[in-house]
């Protein structure tokens, strides 16, 4: 290690400051990718991705990407490891950070990350928990700023922005507070009764980038960005037919996007279900960037394990 240790367990583990040269770092590096140029800043580094909840998009953007760095990668299930027996995570956590160089871990309860985080030498990225999703929300914002403003400061066109979020409280939308707070944006949020955001896991300092709307049309209304994800989240399946009720009126549709800013974005963390959360007609429609926002999980996540083992290039 070069600099300090540092882990990125939620949003608010960096600054804005330190986003701002992320997301900088984050367009240079896709742009090398593009033109199939070289950027092994991470030779002979080893990433250990940890999954006790299974993942398409993030085990394939931090896999490829470490090797776009020219790092390697371990990895690990808690069904081919001790993780899933009787070591103690604090155990496991000493012997895996003696053998790599970072840990991305996916996982449950944000306590075992944290415990994870204690323990280890080297540093912790959050691959998502219960609570937060921060490399998800990263790629969001990286996607607006590319489609909206990568030629001024890359946070100057996130200024004054409304989000609107349609659907569960979950970890992608505590985590969009967070992100509000901290670079001067509003949240829209809408949920149906009983799924509502809890401000306080998401550690607000102002509860002034946030409003709450019963009516997702209202959320909608003037919403730069639209977003949402699945009505059942990893982990809470036993509820899926009790959330299709109750989340009947929250599946974002053209009329949503119509009341929406007419040159509004449609994003969505992905995996899809088509005709729940979301209208064919508006995911798969122009105003829809889901697809560039899947691939730069990949470009953001390469700038951030650069950072953290590198510090600024």
């Amino acid at each position: 290690m070069t600099h300090a240790l540092k882990h990125y367990l939620q949003f608010t583990s960096l600054t804005a400051d330190e986003y701002a040269y992320l997301f900088q770092r984050a367009a240079l590096i896709k742009k090398k990718f593009k033109a199939y140029e070289k950027h092994h800043t991470l030779a002979d580094r080893t990433l250990a991705m940890i999954f006790e909840k299974a993942s398409t998009r993030t085990r394939v953007s931090f896999e490829a990407g470490m090797y776009q760095l020219g790092g390697s990668v371990v990895h690990l299930t808690t069904g081919d490891s001790q993780l899933g027996r009787s070591e103690p995570i604090e155990d496991s956590a000493k012997v895996i950070s003696r053998m790599t160089d970072l840990v991305m871990i996916r996982t449950y309860g944000q306590d075992k990350i944290n415990s994870f985080a204690a323990n280890s030498r080297v540093p912790v990225i959050n691959g998502l928990t219960n609570e937060f999703h921060p490399c998800q929300i990263m790629a969001d914002l990286f996607t607006f700023i590319e489609h909206r403003g990568l030629a001024v400061h890359p946070l100057e066109c996130l200024q004054g922005k409304v989000v609107a979020w349609v659907g569960d409280g979950n970890n992608m939308a505590n985590t969009w507070l967070q992100a509000a707070d901290m670079l001067g944006f509003t949240v829209h949020v809408s949920t149906p009764s009983g799924y509502e955001v809890n401000p306080a896991i998401a550690g607000l300092r102002n509860n002034d980038c946030y409003k709450v709307f019963d009516n997702p049309m209202q959320a909608c209304e003037g919403a730069d960005l639209v977003t949402t994800d699945v009505w059942t989240s990893m982990g809470f399946e036993a509820e899926n037919e009790a959330r299709k009720k109750a989340f009947a009126d929250w599946c974002v549709d053209s009329e949503m996007m119509a009341v929406a800013k007419p040159n509004a974005l449609f994003m969505h963390c992905l995996p899809a279900h088509r005709g729940e959360e979301v209208s064919a007609e508006v995911i798969d429609g122009p105003q829809s960037v889901v697809w560039d926002e899947a691939e730069n999980r990949m470009h953001v996540q390469k700038a951030l394990m650069e950072y953290l083992l590198l510090g600024r290039q």
